[in-house]
């Protein structure tokens, strides 16, 4: 699976980190997502969790 993050869609919930933090982090300076591991084998509900929709995974 491939993960591709739009940040600029991104509001910084934190979903993501919560979810599956060795995947995704919070930029420190805007809080927004940055990717940690982009072809993870295991990121739970985090796209559908993600309120901005700002995750896509792509198989």
């Amino acid at each position: 699976m491939r993960l591709e993050v739009d940040r600029e869609r991104c509001v910084g919930a934190g979903m993501c980190v919560l979810t599956a933090p060795e995947v995704f982090a919070q930029d420190e300076e805007d809080g927004r997502v940055r990717l940690v591991d982009r072809d993870p084998a295991e990121i739970g509900d985090a796209v559908q969790l993600c309120p901005a929709a700002a995750i896509t995974a792509n198989a």
